[in-house]
């Protein structure tokens, strides 16, 4: 019995060792791949940080971090508050910046080298790629599939690899159903050409973020004729999503052809009344949004790597989701988009249609044939 014993005991011992040698080989393949990947991103001029407790050491120093962003006030706030309580070292500011003539002033700030204070800017669809050569050279990608980072890859740029979209904006329908009756509110996009539609009778957006987002799905062609056909209707052109969301719970327009869930959302649970209702119509028009990465020039290059980490996280997105409302991700997993979409057809601006969204939305309100925005408003 003895000798069993001693023999059993042995063999454990020979497992575990076996076990060890195991992981130690996996982590020697880890660490392998980790100096290769740094490797091959610095011989394309990217930078890739091997761990994160030196980034985090790094940020530690540098004390700060200062950023720009297209959320919510409320949400910024929340947001600059949790980093905060993540990372107490740090002296947080972050700054609202929405409106095409927001990002047209900080472009020419940019570019004229007055923006020099700022660590993570808004990047703004309409200028995307304006900000490229003002970036730092982050290898996010790189460092994400190492680990190194906690962000979703599907949330980087392939090509760039070091711009993140933390956030995803579906396009919807709107209505007030004192006003039109919810059986005959359209159930495909092509339902804005009836009859019934035509004169003044849905508000369209004289910004076409909506219709430039069916691409994906539709093809240019389509979407173009689309397009005119739409401008054919004679609709009630707009600009704004959220003040002509307001007009349509008070009764002053009966239908908004594709403004962004998460602003319907917004004004519905705000409608006293109850009037606003939200219609999703496939293919859902689906965007990367709220783009965002490192200056290059930062002042706290490595602060802003760790917002940037922070944004995209499980608590970044739980706070996108509660107060923008319904505005994380639709590539991260229990998120609102994710589950109204769930099962439905999408038109989705992923990176390869991203960068290619100012083109579609200008050709577009050249189809449209150059609307003017409602005097009205």
């Amino acid at each position: 019995m003895l000798k069993f014993h001693f023999l059993k005991g042995c063999l454990a011992i020979l497992i575990m060792a076996g076990f060890s040698a195991l992981a130690a080989q996996r982590v020697a393949a880890a660490d392998a791949a980790l100096m290769q990947a740094k490797k091959e991103a610095e011989s394309k001029g990217l930078i890739f940080e091997t761990s994160r407790a030196e980034i985090i050491a790094k940020a530690k120093k540098e004390g700060t971090m200062r950023a720009l962003s297209s959320l919510d006030t409320e949400t910024i706030k929340a947001m600059a508050a949790a980093f905060k309580a993540e990372y107490p070292f740090l002296n947080v500011h972050v700054e609202e910046m929405t409106g095409t003539d927001s990002n047209q002033r900080f472009i020419l700030e940019m570019k004229s080298g007055l923006a020099k204070n700022w660590d993570a800017p808004h990047i703004g669809t309409e200028n995307y790629n304006d900000y490229h050569p003002y970036l730092k050279k982050f290898d996010l990608l790189g460092m994400a599939r190492h680990g190194v980072l906690g962000i979703p890859v599907e949330t980087i740029d392939p090509v760039r690899r070091n711009i993140l979209a933390i956030t995803s904006a579906l396009q919807v329908v709107a209505y007030n159903k004192t006003r039109i009756a919810p059986e005959k509110v359209p159930n495909n996009w092509e339902d804005f050409l009836k009859p019934e539609f035509k004169g003044r009778k849905f508000a369209a957006d004289i910004r076409p973020t909506e219709i430039a987002a069916l691409v994906p799905a539709w093809g240019l062609e389509k979407t173009l004729d689309f397009s005119r056909k739409i401008a054919a209707q004679d609709p009630i052109w707009v600009r704004g999503s959220t003040r002509t969301l307001t007009a349509i719970a008070a009764g002053e327009y009966p239908l908004f052809l594709g403004p962004n869930y998460h602003s319907a959302r917004r004004v519905e649970e705000k409608d006293p009344l109850k009037n606003l209702n939200i219609k999703i119509v496939e293919p859902v028009p689906t965007r990367l949004s709220d783009t965002t990465a490192v200056f290059a020039n930062a002042p706290h290059p490595y602060a802003a790597l760790l917002w940037l980490e922070f944004l995209i996280s499980a608590k970044g997105q739980k706070i996108a989701d509660d107060l923008e409302p319904y505005g994380a991700s639709l590539f991260i997993a229990g998120s609102a988009q994710g589950s109204v979409t769930r099962g439905k057809r999408l038109s989705l601006v992923d990176w390869d249609h991203f960068a290619k969204m100012p083109n579609y939305q200008a050709k577009v309100v050249e189809a449209y044939g150059f609307p003017k925005a409602d005097r009205r408003r």
